[in-house]
């Protein structure tokens, strides 16, 4: 660490520049709206690059292109499955819950957006709801703070410990003081570095490598296998992958996105804008890791790093392949996948501890001023205690994090969905759908029946059970319906 290199002056500049724009945030930070959804002000490539950042964590630049190095082509299905299910929440669910949580006195929250949208006066869906995210989203925080500190510990030789604050001190800088903005703010730039890193990366691989023909000669001849879409895999697992899109529809992150859009037409063009950087993202990553393969097959005397770990083939590639100073910016992109995804994550957990906890139970008259300075507090404690859990990078802990998605597709996904299409839903349906599919991902992940995707019976069942608890009870009165007419009517109205 007593070396200045190009490497480090980048990642300082990339660090400095993401804290004064947290700072430049707090400017417009005027109240409780203004820190958790940006006063509703976030125009179309804001909304859509800033959704798509905090949806794709390091597992796109590290996780996925090693995936498909260790495995070939057969591991993209996840991808299909992604940008399938992130059209779908976009087409389906964005414009809708953009119109109904501001119909539904103009939730800040999903747990909000609940309470209002079913008329739950004993509040129950707003604890539930708050719970589910503050417990799933400070383990997600963990994981996001050691895939910053492994980072950080690869790329300058620092200790773990010492890595583990480096990586994560700047996020939770900016997210404290600027909260919604300048988590959509660092998210766009995070998302542009991210975009330019994944496209860039894998041509320079094929054009050293000798072409693109060249490249699919190495691979196929390493074995014909890596080109076999369905290598190793069955139909059950192939459901299973394509399963992963559904968690979409319940992540409290992208789904606060939406929330926070100017309007609903502006949805339209971040829908194109968002669903664009995500297939060429994707794309990228998939890439670098097949034609990774190549690469390393062919410079064998360069892959130690890679085959004892295949989540550093994009590291090791740009460390290769560039000038340290574009090596530099392109590994700061790893950095932005983890930073943008963190932040958003510390910002959900603050609201639900201070819309939905603090100020739904104990200061219902709080000042503005008292719960934007509440929520800053918020985001320091679930930062302190995810860095807690990180602290140990073997803690048993982390392992949640493999089913948090669905959980969160399931227990919520459900209950958004029918909430913004269907009328007649009742408060004990979304709460049947909640318990319900919260409760089979956890079962189901627990003896792994059928080798089927958790996400995928528990997103079933919790449909199910919302359509038949709310038509087994009494309809929704007309108060309710007549809000939920007033959105659809308004959403319709283009």
């Amino acid at each position: 660490m007593s070396v200045i290199t190009p490497m480090l002056v980048t990642f300082v500049i990339y660090i400095l520049g993401m804290v004064l724009i947290g700072f430049i945030a707090y400017r417009s930070t005027k109240n409780f709206d203004d820190y958790i959804l940006g006063g509703r002000s976030l125009g179309s490539f804001v909304t859509a690059l800033s959704a798509g950042a905090s949806d794709m964590s390091g597992w796109l630049l590290m996780g996925l292109p090693g995936a498909i190095f260790l495995s070939g082509i057969s591991e993209s299905w996840i991808a299909i499955g992604l940008t399938i299910g992130a059209w779908l929440n976009w087409k389906i669910v964005a414009g809708r819950l953009r119109v109904h949580t501001e119909h539904h006195d103009n939730a800040l929250t999903l747990p909000d957006f609940f309470t209002n949208r079913f008329e739950d006066k004993s509040k129950i869906l707003r604890v539930i709801s708050a719970l589910v995210i503050l417990i799933f989203f400070t383990i997600y925080c963990a994981s996001g703070v050691v895939a910053g500190a492994r980072l950080f510990e690869s790329t300058f030789g620092m200790s773990y410990e010492t890595a583990l604050w480096a990586g994560a001190g700047a996020t939770i800088l900016y997210t404290l003081v600027g909260g919604f903005l300048a988590v959509s703010w660092t998210d766009t730039v995070q998302a542009s570095l991210m975009i330019f890193a994944l496209i860039l990366t894998p041509v320079v691989v094929i054009v050293a490598v000798g072409g693109l023909n060249d490249s699919l000669a190495v691979i196929e001849a390493k074995s014909i296998e890596n080109l076999n879409m369905l290598k190793g895999i069955n139909f059950v697992a192939v459901i299973s992958l394509l399963g992963w899109g559904l968690g979409y529809f319940g992540q409290p992150h992208i789904l606060a996105r939406f929330m926070a859009a100017d309007s609903h037409r502006s949805i339209h063009t971040a829908r194109r804008i968002s669903m664009a950087w995500m297939v060429f993202c994707l794309a990228g990553a998939v890439a670098v890791g097949f034609f990774g393969i190549a690469y390393f097959q062919s410079h064998p005397e360069q892959a130690a790093n890679v085959n004892g770990n295949s989540e550093r083939v994009f590291i090791e590639l740009a460390r290769i392949l560039f000038n340290p100073w574009i090596a530099g910016i392109l590994l700061s992109a790893v950095l932005a996948a983890v930073m943008s995804t963190l932040s958003c994550q510390l910002l959900v957990c603050s609201s639900a501890l201070t819309e939905d906890l603090y100020k739904g139970f104990l200061r219902k008259n709080a000042s503005q001023k008292e719960l934007v300075w509440f929520g800053r507090a918020m985001v320091l404690l679930v930062a302190l205690v995810a860095i807690a859990l990180a602290s140990n990078p073997d803690n048993r802990v982390l392992g949640l994090v493999s089913y948090a998605w669905a959980g969160f597709g399931a227990a919520f996904g459900p209950v958004v969905l029918f909430g913004v299409c269907w009328k007649r839903m009742t408060r004990n349906g979304a709460l049947a759908g909640m318990v319900i599919g919260a409760a089979t991902v956890l079962i189901w992940k627990q003896y792994g029946w059928l080798d089927l995707y958790e996400i995928i019976p528990g997103f079933a069942f919790a449909s199910i059970a919302i359509v038949l608890f709310s038509q087994l009870g009494r309809a929704p009165s007309a108060a309710a319906q007549q809000r939920f007419d007033a959105a659809e009517a308004e959403y319709l109205a283009e």
